[in-house]
């Protein structure tokens, strides 16, 4: 039995070992007729470039798998795999160089058979300007560390040394002042490889307006380069042909002179430049702005605007309430308007910066008393006397740049003038420099209420004393004294044409010599005299507190015309374009015709209006004792014209003025 069983298990036994050696043969069979995996093969393009191209990469096969990192000649590339069999890979910043590219799939490496070849490269910022601009040059793919020439249009203008990667930069450059307008090369070459890259860069035509503000009437220069050589090039105001320059061989023109229309408008205007021959064509902007920068317009304290071109006789009646501002108390102080900002000072003890458009508060200071004064405004300060001081602050931030204590207030607004800050103290008259360090001091026999007038080197100032002085701007040493009847002297002096014109606290109005101090003529008006006079076109204006608004010849002191109101006038008339703005205690603001006195327009505000009015690009802006600046204006406003595109500006050729023949 037991020989039975083995017999049994060897047949089980032999019949599996059968089976397991049958299966493997077969196995071994299908083994051996498999191919094994052939590697990937890999191809790009393009086969050469600078840093930041862009490298596709293609595999063939069954694709690529996990891919780990790229290298391009040898330098990890950054790199993005767009499908199973692409690879998109940027050339790396790197020394010049030829090599394979590699891509890393887990732990296999593959190479391209074909080598990439690493170029040199150029990135301009910006890649275009008008000559004499600065441009930053970067460089890739040069020579290890070695010294590069950066060229404009062959001419070298910098030699940076490469880094260890063959970089350089950025390196600034200037683009030759000559440079014309068009397409220009710059270009860099390695001084060891002799490796060159080279882009191009854009020279534009440009101008250039100096001063960029003005007046109507002011005189400005033009400059231009990047025009064609020696070629003639028409400089227009708006669409105005104002005058004809000529390039020289660098393709520049100017400065030439141009005057601004007296017709210009407030606001934005153009100034455009075409060559004749190149058809060169460039633009600038040129703001036509007129500015009140003190009491009574200027030094000389004329009271007129010789500038206004909006507001006039025929269109004054349709002014209105523009906006008006409020203040903690009575405004008696005159504005100045500068830049398109207005400054005003308050009894609330503050001086105010508003925006003239609209007028919402810009800053304030305050002065510790009461600003019966006029703000002057020069070189980017205002300055302001109150409380028995004189402070200058920073017109666009209103913090204090210096101070003086004098410690005896007054009522005499600054007045600049070359530079130098006058004002009356006390029983003196004080001379300052701009930056607040004392230059002289004059003193009177009584208080000096009233601003200097300064002009052709003399200051002009009255006193309570009784006399009116001249002084030495420079040094202030008295050349003259008038003593008008024994009456004090509050107002201050207006001088034009020679002569001085001054108000007196006896009624009278008086014409004196300027270098001399001999009276000419004077007009008695019908009671004391607070307003300072305004002088234009050959005639005096002059408030009195009679309650009349009197215009006398300037030459010979005789009435022509007078204007009652319903109180004392001791506001300080303004005059612009034919129009005498006033206010009077009764409580109104008036514009007369300056020819006739005609009443052209009213105001009722709530208070006295004691404050001087300022004229200033078509808006009339005064102080009211109700605690508000108002600014008046005509309703809906005035555009400036819009720029000129060049289609503008004579298409036709033929359409030029006669007289400016092609160069």
């Amino acid at each position: 039995m037991a020989t039975k069983r083995l017999r049994r298990h060897n047949r089980r036994t032999t019949a599996l070992l059968g089976l397991v050696l049958s299966t493997g043969l077969c196995l071994g069979a299908l083994a051996s007729a498999t191919p094994a995996a052939a590697a990937p093969s890999i191809s790009f393009a393009p086969t050469s470039g600078a840093a930041g191209t862009r490298v596709l990469i293609t595999e063939s096969g069954a694709g690529f798998g996990k891919v780990t990192a790229v290298r391009i000649a040898g330098v990890l590339a950054v790199f993005h795999v767009a499908s199973p069999s692409q690879i998109n890979a940027i050339v790396p910043a790197m020394p010049a160089a030829v090599g394979p590219i590699t891509v890393q799939i887990g732990t296999t490496r593959v190479s391209s058979s074909t080598m990439f070849t690493v170029l040199p490269g150029l990135v301009l910022s910006p890649a275009t300007g008008p000559p004499g601009s600065a441009v930053n040059v970067s460089g890739t793919g040069f020579g290890h560390s070695e010294t590069v020439s950066v060229s404009f249009d062959g001419t070298v203008l910098a030699t940076p040394p490469a880094s260890t990667k063959g970089s350089f930069g950025p390196t600034p450059v200037t683009v030759p002042a000559a440079a014309t307008a068009g397409s220009h090369t710059i270009s860099a070459l390695g001084n060891t490889t002799g490796l060159l890259a080279q882009t191009a860069y854009t020279v534009t035509p440009t101008i250039v307006v100096s001063p960029g503000t003005g007046p109507p009437g002011s005189a400005v220069n033009v400059s231009g380069a990047g025009f064609g050589p020696l070629e003639g090039v028409d400089v227009y105001f708006d669409t105005t042909d104002l005058a004809l320059a000529e390039t020289g061989a660098n393709g520049s023109f100017g400065p030439v002179s141009i005057t601004v229309p007296a017709s210009a408008v407030p606001g934005t205007h153009t100034v455009s430049a075409e060559g004749r021959q190149s058809g060169v064509f460039a633009q600038a902007s040129l703001s036509v702005n007129t500015n009140w920068a003190e009491f009574h317009y200027s030094a000389k304290h004329k009271g007129a605007d010789p500038f206004e071109n909006v507001l006039s006789p025929a269109n004054v009646s349709a002014i209105d309430q523009d906006w008006s501002f409020t203040t903690g108390s009575g405004v008696s102080s005159s504005p100045a308007v500068v830049n398109g900002v207005v400054y005003v000072g308050s009894d609330d003890s503050n001086v105010y910066a508003l925006n003239a458009n609209g007028g919402s508060k810009l800053w304030s200071f305050a002065t510790g008393g009461s600003v019966l004064t006029s703000p002057a405004v020069a070189n980017g300060l205002v300055y302001v006397a109150a409380n028995g001081s004189i402070d200058a602050l920073s017109a666009a931030t209103g913090a204090q740049q210096w101070t003086q204590g004098i410690g005896s207030d007054s009522e005499s607004s600054p007045t600049v003038a070359n530079g130098s800050v006058y004002v009356g103290m006390g029983a003196s008259v004080y001379a300052y420099t701009g930056g607040g360090d004392l230059e002289w001091t004059f003193t009177t026999g009584e208080v000096v209420d009233a601003a200097p007038t300064v002009t052709n080197g003399v200051v002009y100032v009255g006193s309570v004393d009784g006399n009116i002085y001249a002084l030495n701007a420079a040094t202030g040493t008295q050349i003259w004294k008038f003593s008008p009847a024994g009456s004090e002297v509050e107002t201050s002096p207006a001088v034009a044409n020679g002569v001085v014109y001054v108000a007196a606290d006896n009624g009278n109005i008086y014409a004196l010599n300027a270098a001399t101090g001999t009276q000419i003529w004077s007009f008695t008006t019908g009671s004391n005299v607070f307003s300072s006079p305004a002088v234009a076109n050959g005639v005096v204006y002059v408030g009195s507190n009679d309650g009349n608004v009197y215009a006398l010849n300037a030459t010979t002191g005789t009435q022509v015309w007078s204007f009652t109101t319903g109180g004392a006038v001791g506001s300080s008339p303004a005059v612009a374009n034919g129009v005498v703005y006033v206010g009077s205690s009764d409580g109104n603001v008036y514009a007369l015709n300056a020819a006739t006195g005609t009443r052209l327009w009213s105001f009722a505000t709530g208070g006295a209006v004691g404050s001087s009015p300022a004229v200033v690009n078509g808006v009339v802006y005064v102080g009211s004792s109700d605690g508000n600046l108002y600014a008046f204006d005509l309703t809906g406003g005035q555009a400036a014209p819009a720029r000129p595109s060049r289609s503008s500006l004579h298409p036709n050729y033929s359409l030029r003025p006669q007289h400016r023949q092609p160069a």
